[in-house]
């Protein structure tokens, strides 16, 4: 009776098996990807440039049987899902450099399959204008911007374009880092590029104390939670190369003015200053003494780093400097004509020496305070454009303070809204030497970019010493675009974030008075070619305000 029971129990348990077996099946063989093949082409390849064009540039086509996705590694570094198997990437190491580039399939169930190429690739690059920037064309010093908020900064190292582009998860305050004796070293370090002989140098001097991020605070025997300052001595001469940058930021729609997309190497492990385990930085922007970079935490890609330097040695005593006492406003609260007491105006066409379109009036079609701010509109009419171009010559003219605009610019391709000053003496002392101060320009074609830029001798027009900031809604939102004008620096914001800064002496025009202007240009030289489509926009203006 046991073994016919027991032979009833084998006999249930292999159908059981049986059973669970044709279940399995029942949602098809597992079968990892075959027959993969990897095809590419370098850009630009010809019998008399076999390593390409220089670009860097390969195109990959992947495929395989029983593929549902296809992933690069690269050698460099970096990886990139493809499911279609197509991909085109840039290698940016100057030279003729190989590369092993794995290619993974994917299949059902998550079964992979690989194989392996080698790439045989030339990128040759130059940036002829950084170098001049950086180095003055012999030598020059730089400093951490410490009384500048956001000198140094964090935000994510992700493909969101309105993050990956600033520190938009922390921006330190003006001299934070000098708060305690800890991280004070931070603002002594002297920065020097240099040209020799037509090479790239870079030297760090930081009295023998680096401001490590928390952690790398082993790399100098250190230990702890919180970024600190310890004994660490970087010294040498060290050599920079220069390569195109590839960035989550060189990407984004407005990559033309959040980078530069250049990239400095500083060999044998040279830094900027603030230690985080990376020795590669991304030029944002760069002016003669203003600098911004960006660098990937060494043992973290998912962050990214934000360094501000300035050519001026910073002091903490000049960071407080600012005028107070309010000297001219208009708040624009009495519907109307703008006061007359405050406000005259330019008139007529002729371009205004940047070849632009409009013709400048009076008329309340043009410039008309309505519900609480000061509207400048730009009309077509016919086959021509009006606007207005208010300015307070010999109404209110001042020498030094801080200038603070509240505004909302204008829509439409070719439109060009200004906040500028102007020297006073114009007339008698030809621009560009009776100097101008653009406290914000924009571009109807570029809705998110804002301008700030000084003009005078040697530094006019296309080569006038500017830089350019971004913003989401200049069009759609109100900010104040502020300068603060003082007899050693002028510096211009957007809402209280600096973006360019230049250091005044009594070499330059901007020692004497100068007068306010508020105007919206179509066209010419700035502003460029206009939408045929255009009808009307203005800029809306809640207040002016100057104190000193």
């Amino acid at each position: 009776m046991k073994k016919i029971l027991m032979n009833t129990i084998t006999i249930l348990t292999l159908l059981l098996m049986v059973n669970c077996a044709k279940d399995d099946y029942s949602f098809g063989d597992l079968i990892g990807p075959t027959n993969l093949n990897v095809n590419y082409e370098i850009v630009g390849k010809t019998t008399a440039t076999p390593d390409g064009d220089g670009t860097g540039v390969v195109k990959f086509t992947v495929t395989a049987d029983d593929a549902i996705s296809y992933k690069y590694v690269f050698t460099d570094g970096t990886s990139e899902n493809s499911p279609s198997g197509v991909f085109e990437k840039r290698f940016t190491t100057t030279g003729v450099n190989t590369y092993t580039v794995t290619v993974i399939a994917s299949g059902k169930g998550g079964l992979t399959s690989n194989t392996t190429v080698e790439v045989k690739v030339l990128s040759t690059f130059s940036d002829d204008g950084a170098v001049q920037l950086l180095t003055g064309g012999t030598s020059k010093k730089w400093y951490f911007s410490a009384s500048e908020v956001g000198h140094l900064g964090v935000g994510p190292n992700s493909s969101d374009a309105t993050q990956n582009y600033y520190g938009y998860w922390y921006q330190a305050a003006a001299f934070e880092k000098a708060g305690a004796s800890s991280s004070s070293c931070l603002y002594d370090n002297v920065l020097t590029f240099s040209n020799v002989n037509g090479q790239l140098k870079f030297n760090l001097d930081n009295g023998g104390s680096t401001f490590f991020n928390a952690a790398y605070l082993s790399t100098a025997g250190g230990s702890g939670s919180n970024d600190s300052c310890l004994s660490y001595t970087t010294t040498g001469t060290k050599s920079v190369s220069l390569s195109p940058s590839a960035s989550v930021v060189t990407k984004n729609p407005n990559a033309a003015t959040q980078t530069r997309g250049t990239l400095m190497t500083i060999a044998d492990g040279g830094f900027m200053g603030y230690y985080i385990g990376q020795s590669t930085y991304e030029i944002l922007s760069i002016t003669e003494n203003r600098m911004v970079v960006r660098a990937t935490m060494g043992n973290d890609s998912g962050i990214a780093w934000y360094h501000t330097f300035t050519t001026t040695k910073p002091s903490q005593a000049s960071a407080v400097t600012d005028y107070t006492k309010l000297v001219f406003s208009d708040e624009f609260n009495t519907d109307g004509a703008p006061d007359p007491t405050k406000w005259g105006y330019d008139l007529g066409a002729g371009g205004w020496g940047n070849s632009e379109e409009q013709t400048y009036t009076n008329a309340s079609d043009n410039a008309v305070v309505s519900g609480g701010s000061l509207k400048i509109t730009a009309k077509k009419v016919g086959t021509g454009y009006t606007s207005a171009r208010l300015k307070s010559e010999n109404k209110f003219e001042f020498t030094y303070g801080k200038v603070e605009v509240k505004a909302k610019l204008t829509t439409g391709t070719g439109t060009w809204p200004a906040i500028w000053m102007l020297g006073e003496n114009y007339a008698t002392n030809i621009w560009p030497a009776c100097g101008e101060i653009d406290i914000m320009e924009f571009k109807g074609s570029q809705p998110t970019t804002i301008y700030g830029t000084l003009h005078y001798p040697g530094k006019s027009g296309g080569n006038a010493n500017g830089n350019s900031t971004t913003i989401a809604n200049a069009a759609s939102e109100y900010h104040v675009y502020k300068t603060i004008w003082t007899p050693t620096s002028i510096k211009i914001y957007v809402d209280d974030q600096l973006f360019h800064s230049v250091a005044n002496d009594s070499s330059l025009p901007f020692n004497k008075d100068f007068f306010l202007i508020l105007n919206v240009a179509m066209g010419g030289t700035f502003g460029g070619t206009i939408d045929p489509a255009f009808s009307q926009s203005s800029m809306e203006i809640d207040y002016v305000r100057v104190y000193q």
